[in-house]
């Protein structure tokens, strides 16, 4: 039923948006703290999806596997790498709960340790299928992980930009192909 202030064309344009929204495809970032790799990640792949439009078929969000940062916002270091590649950093850190599993798609961890630790979330091995190593998407490095930058000086943070910008781009080029109408 619309409502007296509605046209037909915001009620389905509110639905469309609605719906988009469950049949989006869904990524979670996770690193330890959600304060540099996985916010980084997130933002990255929000910024690349902006850029191709994509911003109703995928939405991106990140989680830390500690409780160290819930509610912060990204590090500074890591805003500040980003800001000198034109992309602003946004988000609050929350903790990876189990709940994940079901909402997301595809779960992305940083590096191996939080990989095994959101397996262990897993204790029966249902989801295991959704979640992969980030690096795993990148093109251009060699790392196998995304090395943790906050306890390094500012180049650490700039080269964690760059390996995320290569493997979000090859996360996107996977995606586009295998999961998009």
């Amino acid at each position: 039923m619309l409502l007296a202030s509605e046209s037909k064309s915001d009620y389905n344009q509110g639905f469309k948006e609605y719906w988009s929204t469950f049949m989006a495809y869904k990524l979670l970032f996770v690193c330890l703290g959600n304060i540099c790799r996985s916010p980084a990640a997130e933002n990255i792949m929000n910024y690349l999806i902006e850029q191709e439009n994509l911003h109703d078929q995928i939405i991106c969000d990140s989680a830390g596997t500690s409780s160290y940062h819930i509610g912060s916002p990204p590090d500074r270091r890591m805003k500040d790498a980003a800001s000198k590649r034109g992309m602003d950093f946004r988000g609050r850190a929350r903790q990876f709960d189990w709940f994940d599993f079901e909402q997301f798609d595809l779960i992305l961890a940083m590096d191996r340790e939080n990989y095994q630790n959101i397996l262990a979330v897993d204790t029966k091995g249902v989801y295991h299928h959704k979640v992969r190593l980030m690096c795993e998407f990148a093109r251009e490095h060699p790392e196998k992980e995304v090395p943790d930058p906050y306890y390094g000086g500012q180049a650490g943070f700039d080269k964690v930009i760059d390996l995320l910008l290569d493997a979000c781009n090859g996360l996107l080029t996977e995606i586009k192909q295998n999961n998009l109408n």
